[in-house]
């Protein structure tokens, strides 16, 4: 079963997309992450992603308050977070706050280690967040470009307990031209652990690809701008996911 995840991207307490990652590039489309976080989830949202995109340049969680709001308002949808989470003091708290799932972004890289210790403290909890620009890791909020392509840092983490990894085409996020499925789906088939997409999500015609793909290891995919401009109806991407899902 393929999830449709919502994205609400916080920056200065706002609710906001950011046009391939650039802090400088942002559209504003809520003063109230909360409110947006209750719309989705009257909408049947299953999951809610959450990124703390002033924690992610500041390396700490900024706008932690938001969430914990976000967690206490709706304890029964899981909420998964990524932005600044560098060490496990931060992990914990965002844990016992109510948040179901961490992503570890920057620190994956840079400390595979980390990533191991995390799962054996929070089992099922971990995800690790890759995102990649021409197949390439990018990491310290997509500013620095490293030589190790998705797949190979992604095998780090088969044997360790990582629940899933947030796999971004940072060329395409926020600009609406459409999800990278062959490289989602090439990596989902390259390794054991369950992927997400991540990134250009503009229409129904992309959960579609993706849904047909789920079989390869493609449980869910993130969208922010399509569901918050109109170009792709909630409700209808996850009753198609469903449908293709099943089948």
């Amino acid at each position: 079963m393929m999830l449709i995840i919502p994205a609400i991207d916080i920056k200065n307490g706002k609710c906001v997309r950011l046009k391939q990652g650039n802090m400088n590039r942002e559209t504003i489309y809520s003063n109230d992450p909360v409110t947006m976080a209750k719309r989705w989830i009257e909408q049947g949202a299953r999951r809610i992603h959450i990124v703390d995109l002033d924690g992610a340049s500041q390396g700490k969680p900024m706008n932690a308050d938001i969430v914990h709001k976000i967690t206490a308002n709706h304890p029964n949808v899981p909420i998964q977070i990524g932005g600044g989470i560098r060490n496990e003091k931060t992990v914990d708290t965002y844990i016992q706050a109510g948040v179901q799932y961490v992503i570890i972004g920057t620190q994956a890289v840079r400390e595979p280690q980390m990533v191991a210790n995390l799962c054996q403290k929070f089992p099922g909890q971990v995800l690790v967040g890759l995102d990649a620009k021409n197949g390439k890791i990018a990491i310290e909020a997509w500013s620095t470009i490293s030589e190790e392509s998705a797949a190979d840092l992604a095998r780090n983490f088969e044997h360790v307990g990582v629940d899933s990894i947030v796999y971004t085409d940072i060329s395409r996020d926020g600009m609406l031209e459409g999800v990278n499925v062959s490289a989602t789906a090439a990596l989902a088939e390259a390794i054991t652990i369950p992927v997400i997409a991540s990134g250009g999500v503009s229409h129904l015609d992309d959960i579609q690809l993706l849904a047909e793909r789920s079989q390869s290891g493609i449980i869910g995919v993130i969208t922010g701008r399509a569901i918050y401009e109109g170009t792709l109806d909630f409700r209808t991407a996850q009753r198609l996911a469903d449908d293709l899902s099943t089948h």
